[in-house]
């Protein structure tokens, strides 16, 4: 059995072009050229590796890396003679070099690896699609649906009636878009499920009644939405996902929610109907939101966390009632300590 590469062996680049792209300091050759990236330990002489932790110094000094995108404050650790891409944020470094080798790893591509509309794709014919947009096998896309330029529809993915979709988005395989409007740059991968019904009923000793849910959802520009996550439409508003967010798999956004621009959320959070989240707020992952809470701009929630209660801006909060940051540590240790203490007495 053959050993496939998912992805194209690059186009060797310079490090004098990643430097220039990046903004990062070189030291050394700068005509050397790399044709892929790897773990610091693990790289090769045409790899580009990086460095940002204390804890890793020791494997620098014995790299094969044809160089290393480093932090300043661990340049002590680096050998002589070893090229250096130097910088405050190497990790972001090596995002962006990594993204110049390896372009088509920055979306999802489409599984028949055709452009067009592929055979066995299912296109209404009041739907409006523009021009370079790829359709593969197996997709559905229902009447009045509007897609730009440049965006991939992968396979068994549905699109719903009416749905907009802007340009140079990625459409996962086996994902459904319904009651939506998406912007440009969005990327949604396999499974996601957006715009179906909110989880709104009208309880009482005669049975639960369905509240219709009539809103929609608004993903706004350059947000990502990872696997298997269900964003609800809004029941009288809109769910709305701000602009650069970036979200990771098996999240759970209720109806009427809405995040603000370049939040990041962490697998398996749960976030109740009608929460606001600011700019720039983190989840951590299986954080639950109870429903209508505000959560300030800036703020980040640890994981696992269970919030009860609105958050200010740039506050950090964590356990389960969620409390201060530093608050739920003290008593994190004090019940620690407490429980040690008492160990040597305790029998079974």
């Amino acid at each position: 059995m053959g050993d496939p590469r998912f992805f194209a062996a690059p186009d060797a680049v310079s490090l004098s072009d990643i430097a220039a792209a990046t903004g990062a300091e070189l030291r050394g050759d700068g005509s050397r050229v790399v044709t892929g990236v790897a773990a610091i330990e693990q790289a090769g002489p045409s790899d580009l590796a990086y460095l940002d932790n204390a804890a890793y110094g020791s494997a620098i000094a014995t790299t094969r890396a044809a160089a290393v995108v480093v932090a300043r404050k661990l340049l002590d650790k680096a050998p002589a003679g070893l090229t250096l891409l130097v910088t405050d944020d190497p990790y972001r470094v090596f995002a962006q070099a990594a993204a110049k080798l390896f372009p088509a790893a920055m979306r999802s591509a489409p599984v028949f690896q055709e452009r067009g509309i592929a055979p066995g794709a299912f296109v209404h014919p009041d739907a409006r699609l523009e021009q370079d947009v790829t359709v593969d096998p197996g997709a559905v896309i229902g009447p009045r649906a509007e897609i730009g330029s440049g965006s991939v529809i992968c396979a068994n993915a549905v699109i719903g009636p009416d749905v907009r979709i802007g340009r140079s988005c990625s459409i996962g395989p086996g994902s459904s878009i319904v009651h939506a409007l998406i912007g440009n740059r969005v990327t949604i991968h396999p499974g996601a499920r957006i715009g179906q019904d909110g989880f709104g009923y009208a309880m009482g000793r005669k049975g639960h009644l369905k509240v219709p849910q009539i809103g929609r959802v608004i993903i706004q520009d350059d947000v990502d939405i990872g696997a298997g996550t269900c964003i609800d439409r809004g029941s009288t508003r809109d769910t709305i996902i701000g602009e650069g967010t970036k979200i990771d798999n098996l999240v759970q956004i209720a109806h009427n929610v809405v995040i603000g621009r370049h939040c990041i959320i962490v697998s398996q959070v749960g976030i109740s109907g009608s929460c606001t989240l600011g700019d720039f707020a983190v989840l951590g992952g299986q954080v639950g939101l109870a429903g209508h809470l505000d959560i300030g701009a800036g703020a980040q929630i640890g994981a696992q966390s269970g919030v009860m209660q609105d958050v200010p801006p740039g506050a950090r909060m964590g356990g389960s009632p969620a409390l201060p940051m530093r608050e739920w540590l003290r008593i994190t240790a004090i019940l620690r300590k407490m429980t040690r203490k008492g160990a040597p007495d305790e029998k079974l």
